[in-house]
């Protein structure tokens, strides 16, 4: 089989090449491309003749798979398929397999940072410092005895949930089906809106969860509330969450994630909020989970094959 790599997912050729060392053995061949290219010329081109593709979130539509007569197998370096046109491989009967789990401690511990960066202000109190001035923002305030609601309770969602009982909150949390997570009070979505203190997303991005978060659910949250969002950009409502930041309805947010990838367009309606903390979608992006989901693709690939 010809397995193509269409980026080097973060790492190294080399480490990339050493975890492939069994397919090659067992007389694949390995074809990895040491950068990422996203136009759609050159991703026709190198996957011309695979029947094994492996890649992170570049999308691929009917387009690219049109171009794609002998492909069989997609190993997806990333949690979430929404990329990828999913209803045209089962079409085809080309096989998908993400990588799940392996950036759940990533994006749990970015969740954490994200809170408390915006409750004790680190990146405006560096700004603050590098320009010399005396005092910075003060004060701040402590996530320790504070309300956590949790929406999504995948691995994610429970991570996050042990992480806030270490620091002493209190964690509620809504999901689409029924948990038992120790340390986890499971509420209604109305509820922990209400009662929350940090709210923060884990769901998956889907019909049911696009604009699961908007200015009706903006009202009901505390005025001293934050939202973190480090789950899909279109379950929150961007426009909508820039006005209430702008008008106080909540005192503070932080997200990952945007209606489209980064790099933004200008006229993102996030740029003119509040604060708010915006970083590039990082949250998947660790030497750790880069590592590990390497080991989770090849072996999806070596299952498959058996």
């Amino acid at each position: 089989m010809k397995i193509v790599f269409l980026e080097p997912l973060g790492l190294k050729v080399q480490q990339i090449e050493a975890a492939c060392e069994g397919l090659k053995k067992a007389g694949h061949e390995v074809v990895i491309y040491p950068d990422r290219n996203e136009k759609l010329d050159e991703l026709k081109r190198r996957a011309e003749g695979a029947e094994v593709i492996i890649e992170s979130n570049i999308p691929l539509r009917k387009d690219f798979l049109d171009a794609c007569p002998n492909l069989k197998m997609l190993s997806i370096a990333f949690t979430g398929l929404d990329h990828i046109d999913m209803e045209e491989c089962q079409r085809r009967g080309i096989v998908v397999k993400n990588a799940a789990g392996y950036s759940t401690e990533a994006v749990a511990e970015l969740a954490i940072a994200m809170m408390i960066d915006v409750y004790r202000k680190v990146l405006e109190n560096d700004k603050i410092t590098r320009q010399c001035q005396s005092k910075g923002i003060m004060p701040g305030r402590e996530i320790g005895g504070k309300t956590i609601g949790i929406i999504g309770m995948g691995n994610i969602g429970q991570r996050v949930a042990k992480l806030a009982n270490a620091f002493g909150c209190k964690v509620l949390a809504w999901n689409r089906t029924a948990k038992q997570v120790e340390g986890v009070t499971f509420v209604d979505k109305e509820t922990l809106l209400k009662e929350s203190d940090i709210i923060t997303l884990h769901i998956a991005l889907n019909s049911e969860t696009l604009d699961f978060i908007t200015e009706k659910d903006f009202v009901l949250m505390k005025p001293n509330s934050i939202l973190i969002n480090t789950a899909r950009g279109p379950v929150v409502n961007e426009m909508a969450l820039a006005n209430a930041l702008k008008l106080g309805k909540i005192a503070g947010a932080a997200t990952d994630v945007y209606g489209t990838e980064p790099p933004l367009k200008l006229d993102n309606p996030l740029f003119d909020a509040p604060n708010l903390v915006m970083l590039p979608h990082i949250g998947f992006a660790t030497e750790e989970a880069f590592i590990l989901r390497l080991g989770i693709v090849v072996r999806n690939v070596t299952e498959w094959l058996k």
